[in-house]
């Protein structure tokens, strides 16, 4: 016959050999892993991948002025992070998929990257085709637009026609997210 086991038996087997102070005690992160762990949150707050983000690190290591500042420029001017701003989509995933359609307009014509970076003075547009689709109009655009959300100053946004325009280019003040830039820079800089 088989023995019954106590419930207390039964969490030890679980816990594979670790003490329960051992499990409340949490690892301390080396300095690396700090670096690491602000890298990626900052890559998953874009959306972006490994390639795509060290290749935004590269052209912001080039630009004169504070690295990190200028990354973080850079990747609040990207178009996709732009339509997001102008409250034009709901979520940064939702601007890509917006734009990879061909349903954003920069200066007129038809743009389908959504890390086509904006510059002074570009007017960013809905197209016609999809201003034509009510349902969508409703659900999504202006129910993101009579939020309470702001649009950074750098943005200007004309709700009526449902576009906006750059004012300036973005600087660190402008970025209220906690991003610890200087980690990001101490890793690449290994």
């Amino acid at each position: 016959m088989k023995k019954a086991v106590s419930t207390t038996e039964q969490s030890s087997k679980r816990d594979f050999g670790i003490k329960k102070d051992e499990q409340k005690r949490a690892r301390k992160l080396s300095e690396y892993g700090k670096q690491l762990h602000e890298k990626q949150k900052v890559k998953e707050m874009y959306g972006m991948r490994e390639k795509q983000f060290s290749r935004f690190f590269k052209i912001a290591a080039q630009k004169k002025g504070a690295t990190g500042e200028q990354l973080l420029s850079l990747l609040e001017r990207r178009l996709d992070n732009v339509v997001y701003r102008l409250k034009l989509a709901t979520t940064r995933t939702q601007s890509r998929q917006i734009i990879v359609h061909g349903h954003v307009l920069v200066n007129g014509r038809k743009v389908h990257t959504p890390s086509f970076l904006v510059g002074l003075n570009d007017v960013i547009a809905l197209a016609p085709s999809v201003l034509g689709k009510t349902v969508f109009v409703e659900q999504v655009i202006d129910k993101r637009l009579n939020t309470a959300a702001k649009v950074p100053e750098w943005l200007e946004l004309n709700k009526g026609e449902r576009k906006g325009n750059v004012l300036r280019f973005p600087v660190r003040s402008d970025i209220q997210a906690p991003i610890e830039e200087h980690l990001i820079v101490e890793l690449y800089s290994k």
